[in-house]
């Protein structure tokens, strides 16, 4: 590591700078910390992506931690890292019936990678203004191999949960996080004195038991992973947990004793009121087209319209509503092979007569043998509780 840019500007005052730089950007937490490497962060990483709970995300591999723990490797001659957080709790807006899907707060709005990084490229085009061209830096947010929740740990922008998210004693865990690594001589920021405590109450409300032990996520289990980043079917032992959520899961931030009190934001790129809920059988009978006006620019495009339409199966079924019977009867003739399969597995599970009859008649023009085995297995779940023992 080279010994950086000369700043002739006393440390305080260069700190100033950098706070009213993120302050006018937007941020509502900004803190700093070395650019040391995250050793312990990146082996501990290492050893998640050796035991598995990393699966289904290719992105996350060896490589990408061993690059993102090393600042010096994201820019030459780094000495600091600006950490910053951006709140987006919105209000609350329960879904108005059982027919309705949940979507994570953080996705009811736009799309934050593209926001994030231009408030970054804002704050450091303010410090050049200041200091001109003599110092170099990179900004990072999750979908860089930055380790961006160490980093902000090591700042104090706020601790580890024990559910794996940064929590911050005025906005919880609702933050959005990004890093900006320069080779400005910044001082660092402590680490907060802070821990959960004997606090757990994340762990066993998980309705897939996806948190397996305190600051530990199975990835594979995790309702996020399955509704957003999974693209095939989804496991069918885990369906039955996942509720009416259709794009990510807020339940273990719900239980957070932190969050109670968390500040909400009165950001207007967040909060969308349309986005709270979304009726499951109109997100089943949403065109391509339909889909793309409907979501253009928020988040829930990462799951593209098959996986939402995935998603709202799993979460009619999970509903029981004898009502959603013919929305997905549609989709088990119409819709793509994985919407079917899904479609299938709601069917069975909601039960009754109407539902039997769809299945039945599927199950004589279906061709793709993955539909007719959830199709069959429908079937016995209908018919279980009418056959003798």
């Amino acid at each position: 590591m080279n010994s950086g840019p000369e700043i002739a500007v006393e440390p305080a005052q260069l700190r100033q700078w950098v706070n009213q730089a993120a302050r006018d950007a937007g941020f509502d937490l900004v803190a700093v910390t070395s650019a040391d490497t995250f050793a312990s962060d990146r082996e501990e990483a290492l050893r998640r992506i050796d035991d598995g709970l990393m699966d289904g995300l290719p992105w996350f591999n060896a490589q990408r931690v061993r690059r993102g723990a090393d600042p010096e490797a994201l820019l030459t001659g780094a000495r600091s890292i600006i950490s910053l957080g951006w709140n987006y709790y919105p209000p609350e807006n329960p879904p108005a019936n059982d027919r309705d899907g949940l979507i994570a707060r953080y996705a009811r709005g736009r799309d934050y990678h593209r926001m994030m990084k231009r408030r970054m490229r804002r704050v450091v085009l303010e410090l050049t203004e200041r200091l001109g061209d003599r110092f170099a830096a990179r900004w990072y947010v999750d979908d860089g191999p930055m380790l961006d929740r160490a980093a902000a740990a090591r700042a104090g922008l706020g601790w580890f949960g024990k559910n794996g998210n940064i929590l911050n004693p005025t906005y919880g865990s609702w933050l959005l996080l990004g890093q900006i690594i320069t080779d400005l001589p910044l001082v660092a920021d402590p680490p907060l004195a802070k821990t959960c405590g004997q606090c757990a109450r994340c762990i066993p409300v998980c309705p897939t038991d996806a948190i397996v032990a305190p600051y530990v996520v199975d990835n594979r289990r995790c309702i996020s992973y399955l509704t957003i980043e999974h693209k095939g079917a989804i496991p069918t032992e885990l369906r039955a947990s996942m509720g009416n959520w259709v794009f990510g899961c807020d339940i273990c931030q719900e239980v957070c004793p932190v969050n109670r009190k968390a500040m909400s934001t009165g950001d207007p790129n967040f909060g969308r009121t349309d986005l709270s809920s979304i009726d499951l059988v109109e997100l089943l009978d949403m065109t391509e087209e339909q889909f793309r006006q409907r979501f253009a620019g928020t988040p829930i495009m990462r799951a593209k319209h098959v996986g939402m339409q995935r998603n709202a199966c799993v979460a009619l079924g999970n509903s029981g509503d004898p009502s959603a019977v013919p929305g997905l009867t549609r989709a088990l003739t119409t819709a793509p092979p994985l919407v079917r399969a899904h479609a299938a597995w709601a069917l069975g599970r909601i039960g009754g007569a109407d539902a039997r009859c769809s299945l039945a008649g599927a199950w004589v023009h279906e061709t793709n043998a993955e539909v007719r085995s959830e199709i069959r297995q429908a079937l016995d779940a209908v018919d279980a509780p009418y056959s003798l023992s």
